[in-house]
């Protein structure tokens, strides 16, 4: 298990919107939905497309490339759960956010 590594504050990711971050050499996607911080990876599987400049809407994500939509608190495609991007586990600390990979 990796440790958790901080990677934004809280304070900066604003409700509805996402975040890339870089940790290391992955690249995150980082969500705020309803002040639940998500993070997912930022690569969608179609085409690489940046998930985290994606278009956020309740808590689903749509890749601005092509469209494909993923349920950020799972990482699931709504339309079709046996495609999908990984989740990381969050921890919020005060204002740190903090990933694990």
């Amino acid at each position: 298990m990796s440790p958790f590594t901080p990677v934004a504050k809280l304070s900066e990711l604003r409700e509805g919107e996402g975040r890339i971050v870089v940790v290391g050499s992955e690249e995150i996607a980082l969500f705020n939905v309803a002040g639940q911080v998500c993070a997912t990876t930022n690569a969608c599987p179609h085409h690489g497309g940046p998930i985290g400049d994606g278009i956020l809407d309740g808590k689903i994500v749509t890749c601005p490339w092509h469209g494909w939509e993923f349920d950020v608190t799972t990482g699931k495609m709504p339309v079709n759960r046996n495609i999908g991007i990984k989740t990381y586990p969050v921890r919020v600390d005060g204002d740190s956010v903090d990933v694990e990979l």
